[in-house]
Formats: C-alpha cells, sequence, structure tokens
C-alpha cells in the first residue's frame, strides 16, 4: 500500500555555496541539495541542522529552488543557541538537511489571480510560490504581492517598474527579484522605511482589495505566511472580502516529521474540529479552517 509521505522526504549531506548577511541579523543561505531542489514545492520547508553539537534541527521555508542547478535557499533570522551556530557556517562547508518537508501551497484555477501577503521571515514561501507563478507552474495564475517587515528587507529593493493600479501612491519599493520577473510587489512597514506604506502589510491589501471590482475579487486567492497576528488579520481580511485563503504555519517543532506532534494545532474539519501536525499536515492549511468565524 503507497502512504501519503513515503519516500517524498530527502536527508541530504548539503554543501553551503553562499551565506549573505543582512541587517539585524538576517542570512540567506544557498545550499546545493539536488533531491531537495527537485522535490521542494511552494510552502514546503526543511529541517536543518545547525551545527554538528546541536541534534535538535530548525525548520526553515525554502524561498527558492532550481532544480537544473541543484541548490535551494533559505532565508532566516537569529533566534537562539542553534540559529547563531548556523550563522558562521561558511561556503564550502556541509551540513545535514531533511526535505522537503510539508503539504504547500495549492493552485485554484477557477480563481487565477493570487495575492500573496507575507511578513518577515515568513516571506520566503511566497518569493518561491511568486517564481513559479511567473515560470507558468500555476494553472496560468498571476500574482500580485504585498510584504511587510519592520526590519530592513533582507533583499535587494528597487522603486517598481511594474505597475499596480489600485496601488496607494506613495508605494514604490519593489523586491528586484519579483520586479525584474514583472510580478507587482508592494512594501509595508511601522519603521518608516522609504517608499513603503506605513502601516501593517494588511492594511496595505485591505487598500488595494477595496479598489478592486466584483468580478477581479471573484478570481482572488490569498496565500500568505508571516506571524500568528499576521495570518490572524489575513483570515479577517480573506473573510470580509468573501476571498478564500490558504495560510502557511510558523510553529516550533522537534522531529518536524509527524512523529512527535509537538507542533499539532486546532483545524475546523467537516467532522467537527481536529489536532493537525503543522510539519506533515500542513504548513499550509486553510485560512478559515484555522481562524474560523
Amino acid at each position: 500500500m503507497t502512504r501519503e509521505h513515503r519516500n517524498t522526504i530527502c536527508v541530504e549531506d548539503a554543501g553551503i555555496l553562499q551565506h549573505e548577511t543582512y541587517p539585524d541579523d538576517q542570512y540567506v543561505l544557498r545550499l546545493a541539495a539536488p533531491r531537495c531542489a527537485e522535490r521542494a514545492r511552494p510552502g514546503s520547508f526543511v529541517h536543518i541542522q545547525c551545527a554538528a553539537d546541536i541534534p535538535m534541527r530548525r525548520p526553515l521555508s525554502i524561498m527558492r529552488s532550481n532544480p537544473a542547478d541543484g541548490w535551494i535557499e533559505v532565508l532566516y533570522k537569529v533566534m537562539g543557541q542553534g540559529l547563531e551556530s548556523l550563522s558562521a557556517a561558511k561556503p564550502g562547508e556541509r551540513i545535514s538537511i531533511m526535505g522537503p518537508i510539508g503539504n504547500g501551497f495549492a493552485p485554484d484555477a477557477d480563481r487565477p489571480t493570487a495575492v500573496l501577503i507575507g511578513g518577515g521571515v515568513g516571506i520566503p514561501p511566497l518569493v518561491f510560490l511568486a517564481e513559479r507563478i511567473e515560470a507558468g507552474d500555476w494553472c496560468d495564475t498571476n500574482a500580485v504581492a504585498f510584504f511587510g517587515s519592520e526590519l530592513p528587507f533582507p533583499f535587494k529593493l528597487v522603486d517598481s517598474r511594474t505597475d499596480l493600479p489600485g496601488a496607494p501612491p506613495a508605494t514604490s519599493q519593489s523586491i528586484a527579484l519579483l520586479d525584474a520577473s514583472g510580478i507587482p510587489c508592494r512594501l509595508a512597514t511601522n519603521s518608516g522605511f522609504a517608499g513603503c506604506y506605513d502601516g501593517f502589510v494588511t492594511e496595505l491589501a485591505r487598500e488595494w482589495l477595496a479598489t478592486q471590482a466584483d468580478e477581479a475579487l471573484k478570481k482572488i486567492t490569498v496565500y500568505a505566511c508571516g506571524p500568528e497576528p499576521m495570518l490572524a488579520a489575513v483570515a479577517k481580511l480573506a473573510s470580509s472580502f468573501s476571498l478564500p485563503s490558504q495560510l502557511c504555519l510558523e510553529e516550533f517543532m522537534a522531529c518536524g516529521v509527524g512523529g512527535c506532534a509537538g507542533c499539532a494545532v486546532e483545524v475546523q474539519t467537516p467532522e467537527g474540529p481536529a489536532m493537525k501536525r503543522v510539519c506533515v499536515d500542513g504548513p499550509v492549511f486553510p485560512g478559515e479552517a484555522i481562524y474560523s468565524a
């Protein structure tokens, strides 16, 4: 009998190709991991051993995957001993990873406009999703991205060359990677960064959604990842516009493969509330299943 998660997770001795440093202890790590790169999907993650003397792995969302060249990228902010040790790793060194793990985002052919909302270190799965949409891998879906951060964004930023009718005029900054692909992207912050919306990313998304005609709203699905208060706000925002949403949850994990159930959350199902493991049952769930009205 075939089991859903059997033979889908790889254990690889991944080589560090690049390790870039950004302000406020933020890092982008590129790893040579061809088996994981081949199977990675937007919303999936890897469980990384941060150092040989730290047995507990850390879950990090996959931000980019290049199957042809056999690499993946993750973004993280140092929080705790494990990620502090990982931040000292250098190109040429090797680390153990398990992945890709989890059920990622799913396309909706009936709603071909994807509104991507990411906050802080929850931005990576949406960057991955945006790249897959731009590559044409998502049912002819088009994307609009709204990202928020209180820290300097750990990406190259540019003044957007991609029009986004309905966006507040003062929002000019975009992530260069997305702008070069022609994906409209606007940024929000409460830290006063130039060219960014002054407020929460959900408020920026709400202002844009409010300018959309009813027919346009009927074609939208919201995809989001970020801290719990932001995800709750996204679910409420989507509900207020009668939009379906898919939320990629962030949760503390021990084993990362469903054995310990330490990452379980309550999910509303047709049969009633049930406890689901974020690692293998998620990390992506319908917004209405996590934050019921």
